[in-house]
């Protein structure tokens, strides 16, 4: 779909939810709650712009750090109350990156016990480890732990 008296970009449900690989109930789910308005027209039919698909990168943004649907709507309710809000807002979003940070730094140690493990192995297998050496030992070695 492609307005081209305005020469926009102009996208149907299916379009829109194919640009994020979702489902247009997800779509539909998004918006019944109100994290996206879609365009209506005559024959209300949806339709999204490329304002609503730069909207709805930044929810997805948001998603993908952990952000729950109860706080997306909560940034999405500020965010339409305007720039009194906007304390507001920085502090829900301060608090998602702290989140987001532990649960990389959780994540960070997760892959480092994985790289451990797998070094442990490579080593065995090429004989660079004696047989008695435990994993535990090993990793102590490393100076972190598991």
């Amino acid at each position: 779909m492609n307005n081209s008296s305005t020469n926009s970009n102009v996208y149907s449900i299916r379009d829109f939810a194919e640009l994020f690989k979702l489902t247009t109930a997800t779509v539909r789910y998004y918006e019944s709650m109100g994290l996206i308005k879609p365009q209506r027209q005559a024959n209300q039919r949806r339709y999204y712009t490329q304002h609503d698909v730069d909207w709805m990168r930044f929810v997805l943004h948001l998603k993908n750090t952990g952000m729950s649907m109860a706080q997306l709507q909560q940034y999405v309710l500020l965010r339409s109350q305007g720039d009194e809000t906007i304390a507001a807002r920085l502090d829900l979003l301060l608090q998602t990156r702290a989140a987001f940070l532990q649960q990389q730094a959780e994540l960070e140690q997760h892959v480092r016990v994985l790289n451990d493990k797998i070094d442990w192995y490579q080593q065995h297998q090429q004989g660079l480890l004696a047989a008695d050496v435990s994993f535990a030992d090993y990793v102590q070695g490393k100076n972190h732990h598991l």
